[in-house]
């Protein structure tokens, strides 16, 4: 089983956390693992973004990875703040090569067979499909896997507590991201943990 592989096997859904203040990082991360989803990834949309992972790999239990890491300077920098795996909203092979390089466990989106393809050309198995509801949701999952019989997915884009079952009943999707289980603002951790307990609930 390879890093990227366990990382999506770990709970049915990975958070995707925007953080605006870093106050907010380590209470968040406490409620996330608290109520069994311990793989959290922080998007690279904020200035605060970099800060935050460092300060959530000091919960325990806590596997916290980057997001939106678009080029090789993003994973560095990510890497450099302590990231322990890496997300992508797309896939080139210049970033592809630096996290193979970096050995970091790399989940890159896919939109399309040719995404796919590439990822496969560099030796990646795994991978995002984002944006999913708006790439055709489910019957465009199931279309696109049908000819790749070893890879593996995490929908991301539109899957909310209403539809993140249904994703998952597909035998091709591991996990799911989503972030409705980190409503914006300061975290109520109680909030945040409940809603974590249903996710992770979710199989």
């Amino acid at each position: 089983m390879s890093a990227i592989d366990e990382l999506m096997r770990t709970a049915p859904v990975i958070p995707v956390i925007v953080i605006d203040d870093v106050a907010h990082a380590v209470p968040l991360a406490e409620a996330l693992v608290a109520g069994g989803l311990r793989v959290l990834e922080v998007t690279l949309r904020t200035t605060a973004a970099l800060e935050a992972i460092t300060a959530m790999k000091q919960v325990p239990g806590a596997i916290v990875g980057a997001g939106t890491v678009t080029n090789p300077r993003e994973l560095d920098a990510a890497l450099a703040a302590g990231s322990e795996f890496i997300v992508s909203p797309g896939l080139t092979e210049p970033l592809g090569k630096a996290a193979i390089a970096a050995g970091v466990p790399f989940l890159p989106g896919i939109a399309n067979a040719g995404d796919i393809m590439r990822g496969m050309d560099l030796g990646l198995d795994r991978f995002k499909f984002f944006p999913a509801m708006a790439s055709g949701g489910l019957p465009a999952l199931k279309a696109l896997a049908a000819p790749f019989g070893n890879v593996r997915f995490c929908p991301t884009g539109g899957i909310g507590p209403d539809n993140a079952a249904e994703w998952l009943a597909f035998d091709r999707v591991l996990c799911v991201g989503g972030s409705w289980v980190v409503p914006k603002g300061a975290p109520d951790k109680a909030k945040v943990e409940a809603l974590a307990h249903e996710a992770a609930a979710l199989r």
